[in-house]
């Protein structure tokens, strides 16, 4: 049983990150200091995306749900529970790009803003 809580508590946790990488960029707004924290976390989203890289949590995940007798899932995070729910198609190299470039192309637009505030605060 508690392997199967830890394999959860990974899920989430996974599940967290990604909408941290994809979504952290609004809390800049509200707090500046997570700026690197948010600029770690969505570099390492868009690797992962790019390089066809399956996160370290995923296998933590699935060894951990073995263990407590359940059985793991094939792919990566972002395949299993994102892609399934998102797109009624296989994860694609080029939809993998197109992935990286949506998160790069909001962030650029979110940090835009925050630098321009700083700026208009700054005079």
């Amino acid at each position: 049983m508690i392997y199967r809580l830890l394999a959860d508590l990974v899920l989430v946790l996974h599940f967290a990150f990604v909408v941290f990488a994809v979504f952290g960029g609004a809390l800049v707004l509200r707090y500046p200091n997570m700026l690197k924290v948010h600029l770690l976390a969505l570099s390492w989203a868009i690797v992962v995306q790019w390089a066809d890289w399956v996160c370290p949590l995923t296998p933590l995940e699935n060894y951990l749900r073995g263990l407590g007798g359940e059985a793991g899932y094939d792919g990566s995070f972002v395949e299993h529970f994102v892609l399934k729910t998102l797109y009624p198609q296989e994860l694609t190299p080029e939809l993998r790009t197109m992935l990286g470039l949506a998160l790069i192309i909001m962030n650029v637009a979110v940090y835009t803003f925050v630098m321009a505030g700083k700026r208009r605060q700054a005079r």
